[in-house]
């Protein structure tokens, strides 16, 4: 049964209109039924609307019998390594990640401080409409937890060579994206022995400083403080802290995949004949690196649940998306940006080279990235269409043609926004532009025919 509230990476919305408070009781209730008992951490972002719609969520807890622990204001991975060293039954963690301010979320943690499976989503939305619940006649209590944040630096720190690290005296640039990682990435950095030069560090939900998201197109302040500075790297984080961008030591920005092939190649000089687990639309060059040491690539759907699951069911010790959340299963296998940030700082002292000379050294690819805003339920149709093909192609996760044996493009439906995603990769930037104007070109004749579709069929409904 395909999900109904649940997107790629929990539910999202805007608040106050998908969002609102009636929802958000109803669905409280519903992850109350499936919880039934235990005590359950709860984190919640920046976001202007993210306290209230904690504090809610603690109340129908409370309703339903269920304890509750606040640990305030955090960044997700400290909210869900917190479930899981801390001992709690379940987490709850109250954002939207990159979305834009005006959205707010609802993530579900297992006691595994992994994000609930796809099946467990199912039964949450099943209980959710049909409303299949019974509130017991006692209520549980809500008290504050303010271990998370220490836990979380603490867990950290014991990943990576911390004598070695300090040794490098690296200094790096800090872009915060007044975000979740203000409260941690700092001190982590300070902890390691690194000078930091911090900009939009100021915590704010409306994220004035570039967004939410850390983009290649909106990271110049980054690219110039690292430049002016002379740091070893720069790195932006997202919304909620889960996800980063680096940038090298000459102020050039590195795509997430780029960044992920490079901490796995470090991962497995340590641990061969290892797994990796990643999605469907990253590029092929991981082949490339997991060869080195015999290691195996295994690929999902997009989405950080899929990852982190499979992870969990294969043992692997690496996962990663296109989007700079990259996970590492000694620390715990969930996307977490200042994991990331404290590899990359054992990656740089553990070799001579700088970030741009080890960058210039892998196996390399031409990818592309694009998004066409378009209502799902054309967007379902574009991919139906886009099938009749005369390529081989991939149906795990929207479409995936295999144009030649070194070129793909990959569309699919967006998890949390009303639009399409495009992946591409080619061996040639000119050969990469020519499939995005192919089938930006296909896409957009497809969008205005099936809208002239339904324009038609809706003015015939209203002329009978």
């Amino acid at each position: 049964m395909a999900k109904r509230i649940f997107g790629t990476n929990g539910i999202r919305g805007i608040f106050g209109d998908i969002l609102t408070l009636n929802f958000i009781c109803n669905i409280s209730l519903a992850i109350a039924t499936y919880f039934n008992k235990g005590t359950i951490l709860i984190g919640y972002d920046c976001r202007h609307s993210s306290k209230l719609i904690s504090k809610t969520i603690c109340s129908v807890l409370n309703y339903y019998n269920l304890n509750c622990k606040l640990a305030g204001m955090i960044p997700t991975p400290c909210l869900q390594l917190s479930v899981k060293k801390l001992k709690y039954d379940g987490g709850i963690m109250v954002t939207a990640s990159h979305n834009p301010p005006e959205y707010n979320g609802i993530k579900v943690i297992s006691n595994d401080g992994i994000e609930i499976s796809e099946q467990d989503q199912l039964k949450i939305e099943d209980i959710y409409f049909t409303q299949k619940w019974n509130p017991p006649k006692n209520f549980g209590i809500t008290e504050i937890e303010n271990r998370s944040i220490q836990t979380y630096i603490d867990a950290i720190k014991s990943n990576v060579n911390i004598n070695r690290i300090i040794l490098k005296k690296f200094t790096a640039v800090l872009d915060l994206g007044n975000g979740m990682q203000s409260i941690t990435a700092p001190k982590i950095c300070e902890d390691l022995g690194c000078k930091t030069i911090q900009i939009n560090k100021n915590i704010d939900g409306s994220f004035p400083g570039r967004g939410s998201e850390p983009t290649t197109t909106n990271l110049a302040q980054l690219s110039n403080a690292v430049i002016k500075n002379k740091a070893d790297f720069g790195v932006a984080f997202d919304g909620d802290g889960d996800r980063c961008i680096f940038c090298t030591d000459k102020g050039k920005i590195i795509p997430g995949a780029n960044s992920a092939l490079l901490l796995t190649d470090h991962i497995l000089k340590q641990n061969p004949i290892s797994t990796i687990i990643t999605c469907v639309n990253t590029p092929s060059n991981i082949e490339k690196i997991a060869l080195k040491t015999n290691s195996n690539v295994i690929r999902t759907k997009v989405g950080s649940v899929s990852v982190s699951r499979k992870m969990k069911s294969t043992n692997a010790i690496i996962g990663f998306e296109e989007n700079g959340g990259f996970m590492f299963a000694p620390h715990l296998e969930v996307r977490d940006g200042a994991m990331s940030m404290a590899l990359m700082l054992d990656m740089l002292s553990s070799s001579a080279k700088t970030l741009s000379q080890q960058i210039s050294e892998l196996p390399h690819v031409y990818i592309a990235k694009t998004k066409v805003f378009c209502p799902s339920n054309i967007g379902k149709k574009i991919i139906l269409a886009l099938k009749k093909t005369n390529y081989n192609f991939d149906e795990l996760d929207g479409i995936k043609i295999f144009i030649n044996k070194k070129s793909w493009i990959m569309i699919r439906l967006s998890g949390t926004e009303p639009l399409l995603r495009i992946y591409v990769e080619s061996n040639s930037q000119k050969k990469l532009t020519a499939i995005i104007s192919e089938y930006m070109n296909k896409i957009n004749i497809l969008q205005t025919t099936f809208l002239n579709q339904k324009l038609k069929h809706h003015t015939c409904k209203q002329m009978i």
